[in-house]
Formats: C-alpha cells, structure tokens, sequence
C-alpha cells in the first residue's frame, strides 16, 4: 500500500512540476514546435516516466535532467532570438511551393515534399482544383498556407517579410522581383537609412510597414 501511494505523490509531483517546466519553456502551439523543443519535449515525458517507474531512487536526482534541459531549452531559444541563421539551421524557415499558380518542384524536392502531401494539404483546405492556387506557402512547422486565386484579388496579397531582426530576406526580395539596391532605396524614402535598425519590414499591396527595434 505505501508503495502505491509513494508512485501518486510522485505522479502528482512530477505532473506538477512538468507542467511548470513547460510553463518556463515559453507558449508554443504544438504544431509550432521546433526540432530542439520536440526531442526536449520528448526527453522530458521519457525521464518522467522513468522516475515514476522507479520510487526508490530520489526525486531530486531524477529532476536534475529535466532542469537541465529546461536549461537548454531556454538557453538555444535566447541563441535563436539573437541569430537568425541559427534561427533557420534550427527550426528552418516558409518555402513558396506555388508561387502565382507554378509549382516549383525544386522548392519541393529541396523540403523533400511529393505531390501526394501536396495535394493532402489542399484538400485539408478544401481546395479541389489546384488551378485556384494562386500562392502556397510550406511553413517551417510543416503546414501549407494556400493563397487562392480571386478575380478582385490584388497581386501579392500575403505579408511577405523584406526584413526580419534586421537582416534582408533575398528570398523573399527574389520573389516580388526586387533586389537589395530598390530596397535601400526605399526604405531611405520612407526615413529609415539602416537596416539593422529595423525589427520588421514588409511590402503588401504597395503598403509599406515598418517597425524599428525597441520601438516603444
């Protein structure tokens, strides 16, 4: 009997303090989690199991890892906050599959994405023709953003980002048709002669927005 109980407190204690953990961990949906969150994530449920499996060896010991990779946890989300190359090696960053009703299979074979996901994650947005697809977007969670096309659509009608934390998007610059030299140029129009300076920058609809650092 006292066997029994020492397993529920340890449950209780463990699921307690599990949910703190991830608590300190940040709020992530679960299909936003990163490579490192999910084996973290993982780890953390496997050495909780193990503590719960095992009464005789003592909590703090089997806490100890799971502080640990709290610990690392935090620590390459602060690393990916700074560097946004490392943002990308980690948790990799959207791929235009369509871009204005063309597939790009390289962009395909380059995410190791066939033509039967594709076609799932149309019909999961109950797209039945993929000749309506004017855009679609495979997001570094792993889910397709499908922009359709419409007849009083405008071109270009999703926030395509130019710069984030300070860094340009040629990518993204490559697909509006642009390069470095017109962005520089306009964003020195607009008031804005660095670019570092700048947290983020997007060109919609001939809309600019712009949002500096720390801007209060």
């Amino acid at each position: 009997m006292e066997e029994y109980l020492i397993i529920i407190m340890r449950t209780l204690f463990l699921y307690i303090g599990i949910t703190i953990l991830f608590r300190l961990m940040g709020k992530r949906e679960i299909g936003e989690l990163s490579i490192l969150d999910l084996v973290v994530f993982i780890m953390i449920a496997e050495l909780a199991v193990v503590a719960i499996e095992d009464p005789k060896t003592p909590m703090l010991k089997q806490l100890l890892p799971m502080i640990i990779l709290l610990g690392v946890q935090v620590l390459t989300a602060f690393i990916s906050l700074k560097s946004e190359r490392f943002r990308q090696v980690v948790d990799g960053q959207p791929t235009i599959i369509i871009n204005k009703g063309k597939i790009d299979e390289a962009a395909m074979r380059k995410q190791r994405y066939n033509f039967d996901d594709l076609l799932l994650q149309l019909r999961e947005k109950d797209v039945r023709d993929i000749t309506e697809v004017d855009y679609a977007i495979l997001e570094s969670s792993g889910k397709l953003s499908v922009f359709t096309t419409e007849s009083d659509r405008e071109e270009n009608d999703f926030t395509l980002p130019l710069v984030v934390d300070g860094a340009i998007q040629d990518g993204n610059l490559q697909v509006i048709g642009k390069d470095r030299n017109w962005l520089m140029s306009e964003l020195k129009k607009n008031g804005y002669a660095k670019i570092d300076s700048i947290s983020f920058c997007s060109f919609q609809n001939g809309s600019w927005f712009i949002d500096e650092k720390d801007e209060a």
